[in-house]
């Protein structure tokens, strides 16, 4: 049966896929593994200017050996900082209402305020587009 929908709505978009990347790293590193082999095995049939294959094949073990290495740490180590900042969320006391004396924004450099460093007004047509006002130099006529 097939679901019927408004016009001009749209479907919530389905939540992103996890990968295993110790999965994905272990055939990777496989694969170089097998080509490093196939490259010893035939090295004296290889011509001397292609004999850089065999170092391309170690440089890739190497590092898919590092990666299997480092991803369970990385794992682990954004496991731990994702706890903390729930903890630290949780542990906060609710703040109060921004009273009426001063503007929510007094003490927090805002994109409108000249001496946030780094910082810009937002556009006031939403556009990611740069007019030719604001690139010296350049028209938008051919």
């Amino acid at each position: 049966m097939k679901q019927t929908r408004e016009p001009g709505t749209r479907l919530s978009p389905p939540p992103p896929l996890e990968g295993n990347d110790q999965l994905v790293t272990g055939i990777i590193t496989a694969g170089w593994a097998i080509a490093l082999i196939v490259l010893l095995i035939v090295r004296d049939s290889l011509p001397s200017d292609v004999r850089w294959w065999i170092w391309t094949c170690v440089a890739g073990l190497g590092l898919g050996l590092f990666g299997l290495w480092y991803l369970p740490r990385l794992k682990r180590s954004r496991t731990r900082a994702a706890q903390f900042r729930a903890q630290a969320l949780l542990a906060r006391p609710e703040e109060p209402a921004a009273s009426a004396d001063l503007p929510a924004s007094a003490d927090l450099p805002g994109p409108e305020d000249p001496a946030a460093p780094g910082q810009s007004a937002p556009r006031a047509s939403g556009s990611n587009t740069v007019s030719s006002t604001e690139t010296p130099g350049r028209s938008t006529r051919s």
